[in-house]
C-alpha cells in the first residue's frame, strides 16, 4: 500500500512540476498577468487555434488578448453619443448599450451597467468579472464572457442607481447604431 502511495505522489508531483514549467514558458515576461488566481479557464467558444493576430488590429490584439490598456483620452468612443449598442470587437457579442454610457471624466468610455443587467444580476450579460491585482492594487477586470477578451475594469465609484463605473477601452468595442435612428431624425 505504501508503495502505491509513493508512486502516486511521485507521479502527481512530476505532473505538477511539468505543468508549471509549461505555464511559465507560455507567458512572455512583458505581458501583464491576468490575475492572482492561477488556472482560470475561459468560458469561450473560441479555442487556442483562433488566430487573434490575423483577426484583430495590433492595438486591438494588445488590449483584448494581452490585457493592455489604451492611452486615456485617445479612444474613438470617448465622446461618442450616437444611439445604439457597443459589441465586443473579437466575437461581436453585445456588451454595453449607449443608454448606459456617461462621461466620467476618466479618459475612457464609461458605462453604468452591462447590457442585459437586471438590477445587480449580470447573469444575462455577455460580460464577466475577474479579480485583477496586476496594477499594484486590488481591482476588477471586465472580460467578454463569450471570447474571454479583456474589455477594461469596473469600479464602485459610479453614479446612482448602480454606483458602478465600467471603464472600457474603445479598441475593445465595435459600435452598431440603432437601425431606426434615421426614422427618429425625420420626426
Amino acid at each position: 500500500m505504501s508503495r502505491l502511495f509513493t508512486r502516486l505522489s511521485s507521479l502527481i508531483s512530476q505532473r505538477a512540476s511539468a505543468k508549471s514549467v509549461v505555464l511559465l514558458t507560455r507567458t512572455p515576461i512583458f505581458i501583464r498577468p491576468l490575475s492572482t488566481s492561477q488556472g482560470l479557464q475561459s468560458l469561450t467558444r473560441y479555442d487556442e487555434t483562433t488566430d487573434w493576430q490575423k483577426k484583430l488590429s495590433p492595438e486591438q490584439y494588445v488590449v483584448t488578448r494581452e490585457k493592455g490598456t489604451e492611452v486615456p483620452f485617445s479612444g474613438i468612443y470617448l465622446n461618442h453619443n450616437e444611439v445604439g449598442m457597443y459589441h465586443c470587437v473579437c466575437c461581436d457579442s453585445p456588451v454595453f448599450s449607449s443608454e448606459a454610457k456617461y462621461d466620467s471624466g476618466t479618459g475612457w468610455p464609461s458605462f453604468t451597467e452591462a447590457h442585459g443587467t437586471w438590477g445587480r444580476d449580470e447573469g444575462h450579460t455577455c460580460i464577466m468579472r475577474r479579480p485583477d491585482n496586476s496594477l499594484g492594487s486590488t481591482g476588477t477586470e471586465v472580460l467578454c464572457k463569450i471570447c474571454d477578451a479583456h474589455l477594461g475594469h469596473v469600479f464602485e465609484d459610479g453614479p446612482d442607481p448602480s454606483g458602478q463605473r465600467f471603464c472600457i477601452n474603445s479598441v475593445s468595442l465595435q459600435f452598431k447604431a440603432r437601425e431606426n435612428n434615421q426614422e427618429d431624425k425625420k420626426e
